[in-house]
């Protein structure tokens, strides 16, 4: 018979859990028939269901289970993983298990395995000492090593969700409205502001993801201060941010325009290209600063603070920049890198960016993505995995000056 019980554990009924099972069943076509709920009555107490889940075919039953996986069912009958060792480099079993970016374990060995480095859209590798016990880690596909041990199927896998908190809903906790700039943009970012203050009190750290309209708007000196401020740990761009931060500190203006005045300077577009010119010619943005030619910005600021960044490039760049990175894959592991240690991203103006790290980030991660185009941010969030992540619709002009007034209340 075609057919598994599944179990759910947690607050399946606050965080639509249970609904969203019901939902994926019937959308793919096959029946359910819940044997078994237990509702948690008290805000301690957790909810339990099981369910018989049925399919036509054996196939269309995995590919249910497998969406079910997604969103944190487990198969009752508890099974350890299968591992297969991968054929080649770069090339990974059949029927091998793909990430969510949710907290994982594998049963292995009679152990319950934390999957380390959690991300979505890879494999779980899980090397096996001389005591038979196991690591369990995640790799991208482009990683994988001939011989490597690669988990299968879905027996033995257990994925935990972010749930919705009973009690006071905060800013980040699923805000499953539709992504509108019809909505309290003073209170979101009071609430942001609160949030970074938190994570900055424990030690956590902020990362930011940002496009060049943060110079165009008028606001890179607004991000220079929250890197002097120790707001901002780490920053991921391109190779636009950096060059304009550039122009503009050393001609007043982005793309050609006065920052300050918005007036279009005289052979203006021709500062970006003097500015590239004029780094290579100390031979970096660290010995640009040094030398004395780069004396403000946001760049100038990441230097001075020791505050790492991450310039991935793209086929579109002028220059590009000595600092930019044009190997993407490379640019990805030095973001993955530094995406292990954050609390939370602040994603501005640059779709490519915030998708390339929304991709690599664990759901744990409190995430703001910030655009004037809602198609960018609904993006975003509809990126499997992504929807924890807290979508503003607005100007950056006006985001990053009111974020930068709570965050000096």
């Amino acid at each position: 018979m075609n057919q598994r019980e599944i179990e759910l554990f947690g607050h399946i009924i606050d965080s639509l859990i249970l609904p969203k099972t019901l939902d994926i069943i019937m959308d793919q076509g096959g029946d359910f028939k819940i044997i078994d709920l237990n509702v948690g009555k008290r805000k301690s107490d957790v909810s339990r269901a099981k369910i018989i889940v049925s399919a036509d075919s054996p196939s269309l039953l995995n590919q249910i289970l497998d969406e079910l996986s997604e969103i944190g069912a487990t198969i009752s009958a508890i099974e350890e993983v299968k591992l297969v060792a991968s054929p080649n480099d770069k090339v990974a079993p059949d029927n091998f298990y793909s990430t969510t970016n949710h907290v994982t374990h594998v049963l292995h060995n009679g152990n319950w395995l934390l999957v380390e480095n959690i991300e979505m859209d890879c494999m779980i590798i899980i090397d096996i000492d001389e005591n038979n016990s196991g690591k369990a880690y995640c790799k991208p596909i482009g990683r994988i090593k001939k011989g490597d041990l690669i988990v299968v199927g879905r027996e033995g896998i257990r994925v935990t969700p972010p749930e919705r908190p009973r009690g006071k809903q905060g800013v980040f906790e699923f805000m499953n409205s539709e992504v509108s700039s019809e909505k309290p943009l003073m209170s979101i970012i009071e609430n942001i502001a609160s949030e970074i203050k938190e994570i900055k009190s424990r030690g956590g750290k902020i990362a930011i993801v940002g496009g060049p309209a943060i110079v165009h708007t008028g606001s890179a000196d607004l991000m220079a201060k929250m890197i002097k401020e120790g707001y901002i740990d780490v920053v991921f761009a391109g190779n636009a941010l950096a060059t304009h931060d550039i122009e503009n500190a050393l001609y007043g203006t982005s793309l050609g325009v006065c920052v300050k005045t918005g007036e279009v300077v005289s052979r203006g577009h021709t500062h970006h290209m003097r500015a590239i010119n004029t780094i290579n010619g100390s031979g970096s943005i660290k010995e640009a600063v040094d030398d004395g030619t780069l004396t403000g910005g946001i760049m100038y600021e990441c230097i001075k603070n020791n505050v790492p960044f991450v310039l991935a490039g793209s086929i579109r760049d002028d220059g590009p920049l000595p600092d930019v990175i044009t190997d993407v894959i490379e640019a990805q592991e030095m973001m993955r890198e530094y995406s292990k240690d954050v609390d939370m991203v602040i994603m501005i103006a640059t779709m490519l960016h915030s998708i390339a790290t929304g991709n690599i980030l664990p759901s744990r991660v409190k995430s703001v993505c910030v655009d004037i185009n809602p198609a960018t941010v609904t993006k975003l969030a509809d990126r499997g995995g992504s929807a924890q992540v807290l979508s503003v619709v607005t100007d950056i002009g006006a985001f990053l000056p009111t974020l930068y007034n709570e965050l000096e209340k």
